[in-house]
This record gives C-alpha cells, structure tokens and sequence, in this order.
C-alpha cells in the first residue's frame, strides 16, 4: 500500500468517526426522545463515560417524565460500569429518593450498596466504605428480604464484616508486638465482641487471655491479681463459648499460666503484709 492510499485511509476512517460523533451529540434542538435515543446508543455501545454525560444532559430537561427516570438509572448505571462507583453509588441514591414506587427501585437501592462495596479497600486501610456498604447492604435486606438479591447482599456483609474483623485483630497483634499488652487485650476484646461470627473470633479471644498474662506479668504487685483474674475469665468464656476451638491447647497453656501467676501475686501481697 503507498503512502497516498494510506492517507486517504486514515482521512475516510476520521471521516468515519467523526460522523458518529455527530450522529450521537445531543444538540439543542434535540426532542426529548431524540436526546435520550442518542443517550441510550452510547450506553449500548459500551461507552459509558460518554453516555453518563448524554445522560446527565438529558435529565436536565426530562424531570418529571418516563425519560427522565430511565435516564436517571441508566446515569448511575453509567458511572458504575465505568468505575467511577463514588459518583454511581449517589446517582442511584438519588434515584431510589426521586423514584420510590419504580420497579427499579429494588434493583437501584442494590447497586448503590454494591458500588460502596466496590469501593472499599484492604483492610489495613481507611474502612469508611465497607462501613457504607455495610449499612446500605443490611438496609437493602431490611426492606426487601424476600428479593432475589438478599442472599447475593447478606453474603457481602458477611464478607465485608471479616475484612473489619481483620483489621481489628491485626492492630491487636501490633500492640502485642509492641508490648502495649493492655491495648492488645482491649482490641482482642473488641474483635470478639463486635464480630463473633467471624474466623477471627476464636483467635482473638484465645490471645485476650495471652495478653491479659503477660499484662499481669509486667503489672505492679497490687495489680497483678486482678489482670491474671481477667485472662482467667477470658478462658472461661473461651470454654463456654468455643469448647473444641481449634485454638484450645494454646488456651490452656495461658490460663495455666494465668493460675499459677494468680496464686503467686496473692502470696506476695500476703507476705508484704
């Protein structure tokens, strides 16, 4: 091929594209239709980012009709499937507030709490939105807990409280590391309490009673008592509430350690006395 037929090429294939472009551009004198067909060629296309801003146009002068709800969906649609899930997760709030008897809604109020949950991160960093995600999924089940989704949104919960599970018990360990063991025994506590169903339960609850040990072992004498006191209850709670936990061996070697300083700081105190 010479250099010739080559540019004629390239000039009819920008020829080409460039009557797309015009075919598709919402213009001033544009029915509302005609706006929201060109809006809807895009998005079929595939070419999402072009269509929310057709979309965003053609909202601007269908409020109040049957374009501008369909509009308003596929906007948000539009923002999702182009990974901006910030702007889709408001778009499709703003559609369950103006469209609250659509058949759609159901569907709106999912996505919204799905593009949190895209949104959220590793567990070692800022957790705002799985907490988003979190609230918007339980929301969602609250009121549609027959829907064909609820199963698809409580398994997102699950897995989303696991990361927050996660990142609890990893700053736990941290403080362990740190020797800041009464901090290590809060958050092991913390991960417990707040996320019981969760892999990390156990775990944590046998390394609050570690941490209460050795809490106890770095402690004044007129403390220890009481700090061996608690990873003994710890223990117990472990026994009532995990009683072939995978973790058990290790929480009998704790709360053995637990007794045994328990009964030494009681004979100090005695002594001092």
């Amino acid at each position: 091929m010479n250099i010739r037929s080559t540019i004629l090429l390239f000039v009819l294939a920008l020829f080409i594209v460039s009557a797309c472009g015009t075919r598709t551009a919402i213009r001033p004198g544009d029915t509302i239709e005609v706006a929201y067909d060109k809006a809807r060629d895009l998005y079929d296309r595939g070419r999402y980012r072009d269509a929310a801003r057709a979309f965003e146009m053609v909202i601007s002068i269908s409020r109040g009709t049957e374009f501008g709800q369909d509009a308003q969906f596929l906007l948000a649609d539009s923002y999702f499937k182009s990974r901006d899930f910030l702007i889709a997760a408001s778009e499709f709030s703003r559609y369950v507030s103006f469209y609250p008897r659509s058949e759609r809604v159901e569907e709106a109020a999912f996505m919204e709490a799905l593009s949190y949950q895209r949104l959220s991160p590793r567990y070692n960093l800022d957790q705002t939105d799985t907490y988003n995600a979190i609230e918007r999924f339980q929301l969602f089940l609250s009121r549609y807990p027959n829907s064909d989704r609820a199963p698809e949104a409580a398994q997102f919960i699950d897995e989303l409280r696991t990361k927050l599970s996660r990142k609890m018990f990893m700053a736990s360990r941290q403080y362990m590391t740190l020797r800041q063991y009464r901090s290590a025994a809060v958050y092991y506590g913390l991960t417990f309490e707040r996320f019981p169903e969760t892999i990390y339960a156990e775990e944590a609850l046998v390394n609050q009673i570690l941490a209460y040990v050795e809490f106890a072992s770095v402690s004044v004498p007129d403390r220890q008592a009481e700090r061996f006191q608690n990873a003994i209850d710890s223990y117990e709670l472990y026994i009532q509430l995990f009683p072939r936990g995978l973790n058990r061996t290790r929480a009998e070697e704790y709360v053995d350690r637990a007794r045994v300083g328990l009964n030494r700081s009681r004979q100090t105190v005695m002594n001092e006395n």
